[in-house]
Protein backbone atom coordinates (compact mmCIF):
# COMPACT_ATOMS: atom_id res chain seq x y z
CA UNK A 1 0.00 0.00 0.00
CA UNK A 2 1.26 3.43 -0.98
CA UNK A 3 -0.08 6.99 -1.70
CA UNK A 4 -0.35 6.37 -5.21
CA UNK A 5 -2.92 3.19 -4.64
CA UNK A 6 -4.95 5.57 -1.96
CA UNK A 7 -4.87 8.35 -4.91
CA UNK A 8 -6.12 5.61 -7.41
CA UNK A 9 -8.98 4.21 -4.76
CA UNK A 10 -10.34 8.53 -4.16
CA UNK A 11 -10.78 8.29 -7.94
CA UNK A 12 -13.16 5.45 -7.59
CA UNK A 13 -14.96 7.81 -5.13
CA UNK A 14 -14.53 10.87 -6.24
CA UNK A 15 -14.10 11.53 -9.92
CA UNK A 16 -12.75 15.47 -9.41
CA UNK A 17 -10.76 14.31 -6.90
CA UNK A 18 -7.33 15.37 -9.13
CA UNK A 19 -9.62 18.37 -9.88
CA UNK A 20 -9.30 19.46 -6.10
CA UNK A 21 -5.66 20.08 -6.68
CA UNK A 22 -4.37 23.40 -7.02
CA UNK A 23 -1.98 22.58 -10.02
CA UNK A 24 -2.00 18.61 -11.88
CA UNK A 25 1.61 18.67 -12.93
CA UNK A 26 2.88 20.33 -9.99
CA UNK A 27 1.47 17.42 -7.61
CA UNK A 28 2.85 14.87 -10.33
CA UNK A 29 6.12 16.19 -10.58
CA UNK A 30 6.11 16.66 -6.70
CA UNK A 31 5.53 13.45 -6.03
CA UNK A 32 7.97 12.07 -8.94
CA UNK A 33 10.78 14.14 -6.92
CA UNK A 34 9.69 12.64 -4.09
CA UNK A 35 9.56 9.28 -4.71
CA UNK A 36 12.83 9.86 -6.73
CA UNK A 37 14.66 11.06 -3.37
CA UNK A 38 13.35 8.17 -1.89
CA UNK A 39 11.43 10.02 0.29
CA UNK A 40 7.58 9.37 -0.23
CA UNK A 41 6.65 6.79 2.50
CA UNK A 42 8.61 8.93 4.98
CA UNK A 43 6.87 12.18 3.82
CA UNK A 44 3.39 12.78 6.02
CA UNK A 45 3.91 15.90 6.05
CA UNK A 46 4.33 16.63 2.61
CA UNK A 47 1.57 13.84 1.90
CA UNK A 48 -1.01 15.31 4.49
CA UNK A 49 -0.65 19.04 3.13
CA UNK A 50 -1.27 17.71 0.03
CA UNK A 51 -4.29 16.31 0.35
CA UNK A 52 -5.77 18.59 3.09
CA UNK A 53 -5.55 21.42 0.78
CA UNK A 54 -7.45 19.27 -1.70
CA UNK A 55 -10.56 18.88 0.31
CA UNK A 56 -9.87 20.80 3.51
CA UNK A 57 -13.44 20.98 5.07
CA UNK A 58 -15.52 19.10 2.23
CA UNK A 59 -13.86 15.48 3.07
CA UNK A 60 -16.60 13.27 2.83
CA UNK A 61 -16.68 9.79 4.67
CA UNK A 62 -16.09 7.76 1.71
CA UNK A 63 -12.92 9.57 1.38
CA UNK A 64 -11.92 8.57 4.74
CA UNK A 65 -13.46 4.93 4.48
CA UNK A 66 -10.98 4.26 1.40
CA UNK A 67 -7.75 5.69 3.67
CA UNK A 68 -9.03 3.31 6.58
CA UNK A 69 -9.13 0.23 4.02
CA UNK A 70 -5.45 0.46 3.17
CA UNK A 71 -4.66 1.55 6.50
CA UNK A 72 -6.06 -1.59 7.94
CA UNK A 73 -4.00 -3.96 5.63
CA UNK A 74 -1.22 -2.29 6.60
CA UNK A 75 -1.89 -2.62 10.28
CA UNK A 76 -2.79 -6.20 9.80
CA UNK A 77 0.84 -6.67 7.54
CA UNK A 78 2.64 -4.59 10.37
CA UNK A 79 1.12 -6.26 13.31
CA UNK A 80 1.81 -10.15 11.94
CA UNK A 81 5.51 -9.56 11.11
CA UNK A 82 5.81 -7.75 14.56
CA UNK A 83 4.47 -11.37 16.16
CA UNK A 84 6.54 -12.99 13.81
CA UNK A 85 9.89 -11.28 15.43
CA UNK A 86 8.46 -11.68 18.51
CA UNK A 87 7.62 -15.40 18.57
CA UNK A 88 11.48 -16.16 18.16
CA UNK A 89 11.90 -18.39 15.51
CA UNK A 90 13.35 -16.43 12.44
CA UNK A 91 16.78 -17.85 12.25
CA UNK A 92 19.62 -14.90 13.08
CA UNK A 93 21.19 -13.60 9.99
CA UNK A 94 19.74 -12.65 6.75
CA UNK A 95 16.45 -13.82 7.38
CA UNK A 96 16.03 -11.63 10.66
CA UNK A 97 16.95 -8.80 8.57
CA UNK A 98 14.81 -8.98 5.73
CA UNK A 99 12.15 -9.82 7.90
CA UNK A 100 13.10 -6.61 9.84
CA UNK A 101 13.06 -4.67 6.97
CA UNK A 102 9.92 -5.63 5.54
CA UNK A 103 8.15 -4.55 8.83
CA UNK A 104 10.22 -1.07 9.08
CA UNK A 105 7.94 -0.87 5.57
CA UNK A 106 4.94 -1.52 6.81
CA UNK A 107 5.45 0.63 9.92
CA UNK A 108 6.36 3.47 7.67
CA UNK A 109 3.01 2.93 5.53
CA UNK A 110 1.34 2.84 8.69
CA UNK A 111 2.27 6.58 9.89
CA UNK A 112 1.64 7.70 6.16
CA UNK A 113 -1.87 6.63 5.79
CA UNK A 114 -2.67 7.60 9.70
CA UNK A 115 -1.10 11.41 9.55
CA UNK A 116 -3.07 11.21 6.16
CA UNK A 117 -6.19 10.50 7.87
CA UNK A 118 -5.84 13.14 10.73
CA UNK A 119 -5.12 15.64 8.04
CA UNK A 120 -8.52 15.27 6.59
CA UNK A 121 -10.00 15.20 9.78
CA UNK A 122 -10.76 11.58 9.61
CA UNK A 123 -10.24 9.23 12.96
CA UNK A 124 -7.91 6.05 11.47
CA UNK A 125 -8.11 2.94 12.41
CA UNK A 126 -6.52 1.39 15.37
CA UNK A 127 -5.93 -1.72 17.01
CA UNK A 128 -5.83 -4.05 13.70
CA UNK A 129 -4.39 -7.10 14.93
CA UNK A 130 -3.90 -10.26 12.90
CA UNK A 131 -5.30 -13.04 14.53
CA UNK A 132 -3.82 -14.48 17.22
CA UNK A 133 -5.50 -18.05 16.79
CA UNK A 134 -4.39 -18.05 12.83
CA UNK A 135 -0.85 -17.15 13.58
CA UNK A 136 1.88 -20.87 13.52
CA UNK A 137 3.98 -21.43 15.80
CA UNK A 138 6.67 -23.08 13.29
CA UNK A 139 8.55 -20.82 11.42
CA UNK A 140 8.26 -22.68 8.05
CA UNK A 141 4.20 -21.80 8.60
CA UNK A 142 5.32 -18.16 9.43
CA UNK A 143 6.71 -17.81 5.87
CA UNK A 144 4.02 -19.45 4.38
CA UNK A 145 1.05 -17.04 6.05
CA UNK A 146 3.89 -14.41 4.83
CA UNK A 147 3.86 -15.93 1.02
CA UNK A 148 0.00 -15.04 1.74
CA UNK A 149 -0.29 -11.87 2.92
CA UNK A 150 2.56 -10.53 0.87
CA UNK A 151 1.25 -12.20 -2.78
CA UNK A 152 -2.43 -10.55 -1.55
CA UNK A 153 -0.89 -7.46 -1.28
CA UNK A 154 0.73 -7.42 -5.00
CA UNK A 155 -2.99 -8.87 -6.38
CA UNK A 156 -4.64 -6.09 -4.46
CA UNK A 157 -2.20 -3.50 -6.06
CA UNK A 158 -2.65 -5.14 -9.72
CA UNK A 159 -4.91 -2.84 -12.14
CA UNK A 160 -3.88 0.64 -10.94
CA UNK A 161 -2.13 0.92 -14.13
CA UNK A 162 -5.30 0.85 -16.16
CA UNK A 163 -7.19 2.51 -13.80
CA UNK A 164 -3.93 5.21 -14.45
CA UNK A 165 -4.97 5.41 -18.09
CA UNK A 166 -8.26 5.39 -17.88
CA UNK A 167 -9.44 7.52 -14.71
CA UNK A 168 -6.23 9.78 -14.94
CA UNK A 169 -5.85 9.98 -18.85
CA UNK A 170 -2.45 12.49 -19.71
CA UNK A 171 -0.77 11.28 -16.03
CA UNK A 172 2.57 9.90 -17.18
CA UNK A 173 4.29 11.45 -14.17
CA UNK A 174 2.21 9.22 -11.46
CA UNK A 175 2.04 5.99 -14.08
CA UNK A 176 5.80 5.76 -13.85
CA UNK A 177 6.06 6.29 -10.03
CA UNK A 178 3.22 4.17 -9.45
CA UNK A 179 4.96 1.21 -11.56
CA UNK A 180 8.62 1.88 -9.46
CA UNK A 181 6.50 1.81 -5.95
CA UNK A 182 4.75 -1.22 -7.38
CA UNK A 183 8.20 -3.10 -8.41
CA UNK A 184 9.42 -2.73 -5.07
CA UNK A 185 6.53 -4.28 -3.54
CA UNK A 186 6.24 -7.23 -5.56
CA UNK A 187 10.25 -7.46 -4.98
CA UNK A 188 9.09 -7.95 -1.26
CA UNK A 189 6.34 -11.14 -2.42
CA UNK A 190 9.64 -12.47 -4.14
CA UNK A 191 11.90 -12.20 -1.98
CA UNK A 192 9.57 -14.20 1.04
CA UNK A 193 8.75 -16.76 -1.93
CA UNK A 194 12.63 -17.34 -1.83
CA UNK A 195 13.37 -17.67 1.52
CA UNK A 196 10.60 -20.41 1.30
CA UNK A 197 12.34 -21.65 -1.72
CA UNK A 198 9.92 -21.33 -3.77
CA UNK A 199 10.07 -19.53 -7.18
CA UNK A 200 9.79 -15.86 -7.31
CA UNK A 201 6.98 -15.79 -9.47
CA UNK A 202 3.15 -17.27 -9.41
CA UNK A 203 3.05 -21.17 -11.16
CA UNK A 204 -0.51 -22.07 -12.04
CA UNK A 205 -0.65 -25.02 -9.68
CA UNK A 206 -0.67 -22.08 -6.72
CA UNK A 207 -4.24 -21.35 -7.38
CA UNK A 208 -4.98 -24.97 -6.24
CA UNK A 209 -3.02 -25.11 -3.04
CA UNK A 210 -4.59 -25.52 0.40
CA UNK A 211 -5.81 -22.47 2.68
CA UNK A 212 -4.20 -19.88 3.40
CA UNK A 213 -2.07 -20.00 0.14
CA UNK A 214 -5.11 -21.02 -2.27
CA UNK A 215 -7.57 -18.79 -2.01
CA UNK A 216 -5.11 -16.27 -2.57
CA UNK A 217 -4.76 -16.90 -5.90
CA UNK A 218 -8.07 -17.53 -6.78
CA UNK A 219 -10.77 -14.86 -7.06
CA UNK A 220 -12.94 -13.60 -10.24
CA UNK A 221 -9.74 -13.65 -12.65
CA UNK A 222 -7.15 -16.67 -11.19
CA UNK A 223 -3.58 -16.66 -11.41
CA UNK A 224 -3.52 -20.07 -13.45
CA UNK A 225 -5.14 -18.07 -15.85
CA UNK A 226 -3.51 -18.47 -19.20
CA UNK A 227 -5.64 -15.56 -21.56
CA UNK A 228 -4.46 -12.39 -21.67
CA UNK A 229 -6.21 -9.70 -24.11
CA UNK A 230 -8.89 -12.31 -25.60
CA UNK A 231 -5.34 -14.25 -26.59
CA UNK A 232 -4.52 -17.66 -25.24
CA UNK A 233 -1.11 -17.10 -24.70
CA UNK A 234 -0.53 -21.21 -25.16
CA UNK A 235 -1.42 -21.05 -28.56
CA UNK A 236 -2.18 -17.98 -30.59
CA UNK A 237 1.09 -16.62 -30.41
CA UNK A 238 2.70 -18.76 -33.14
CA UNK A 239 5.51 -20.53 -30.26
CA UNK A 240 3.62 -22.87 -28.26
CA UNK A 241 3.63 -22.11 -24.07
CA UNK A 242 2.76 -24.68 -21.07
CA UNK A 243 -0.23 -23.35 -19.40
CA UNK A 244 2.32 -22.98 -16.28
CA UNK A 245 4.72 -20.45 -18.49
CA UNK A 246 1.49 -18.64 -19.95
CA UNK A 247 0.27 -18.27 -16.14
CA UNK A 248 3.29 -17.18 -14.54
CA UNK A 249 4.32 -14.40 -17.07
CA UNK A 250 1.20 -12.65 -15.81
CA UNK A 251 -0.23 -11.24 -12.21
CA UNK A 252 -3.80 -10.95 -11.88
CA UNK A 253 -5.62 -8.60 -9.56
CA UNK A 254 -7.91 -8.96 -6.54
CA UNK A 255 -10.67 -6.47 -5.89
CA UNK A 256 -11.21 -5.04 -2.73
CA UNK A 257 -14.25 -7.27 -1.97
CA UNK A 258 -11.89 -10.23 -2.54
CA UNK A 259 -8.86 -8.45 -0.62
CA UNK A 260 -11.37 -8.18 2.63
CA UNK A 261 -13.09 -11.91 1.88
CA UNK A 262 -13.06 -14.32 5.12
CA UNK A 263 -10.94 -16.40 3.42
CA UNK A 264 -8.27 -13.75 2.11
CA UNK A 265 -7.21 -10.80 4.79
CA UNK A 266 -9.79 -10.60 5.83
CA UNK A 267 -10.39 -13.77 7.73
CA UNK A 268 -7.20 -13.00 9.42
CA UNK A 269 -7.93 -9.95 11.26
CA UNK A 270 -8.60 -11.10 15.05
CA UNK A 271 -12.60 -10.31 15.94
Amino acid sequence: MNILRIIEQLSEVDADVLGRFDSRRAVFKSLGNTAKMGALAAAPVFVSSLFSKAYGQTTTPSVVEVLNYALTLELLEEDFYKKMTAAGRVPAGVAAGAIATILKHETAHVKLLSDTIRALNGTPVTNVKFKTSAFPADYPTQLVVAQALEDTGVRAYKGQAGNLLGKMAGTTSLLQVALQIHSVEARHAAHIRGMRMQPAWIPASDSNLPAPLGPVYTGTIREDNVIQSNVNITSQLGTPYSANDAAASFDEILTMAEVLDASRAGGLVQG
